[in-house]
């Protein structure tokens, strides 16, 4: 890839992600938009790959965020058992 695509892939996405975390969604994507769209007109193997494996990428990620949400819970129950306790030792005084 020439370097002139590749500061505008990089340019475009970084910006794209900046301005969606900003608030700023519409143009956010849009900008993103493009940088994908270069770099899915330079590489359209690996995008073509990327889709054929898209199924399992989420399948992937549902299970890692069904495990992050299950050790959240736990967290919670621990913090809250333990909150619990020191509230009662508290009243006993």
């Amino acid at each position: 890839m020439e370097n002139w695509k590749k500061a505008l892939v990089a340019g475009t996405l970084g910006t794209g992600a900046v301005l969606l975390l900003t608030g700023k969604r519409a143009l956010g994507l849009v900008l993103a938009g493009v940088g994908g769209a270069v770099l899915a007109a330079e590489y359209p193997e690996k995008l073509e790959q990327l889709r054929e494996n898209l199924p399992e990428y989420a399948d992937r990620t549902m299970h890692i965020l069904n495990d992050v949400s299950r050790a959240g819970a736990k967290i919670a129950e621990i913090v809250e058992r333990r909150g619990q306790a020191a509230l009662d030792e508290i009243r006993a005084f």
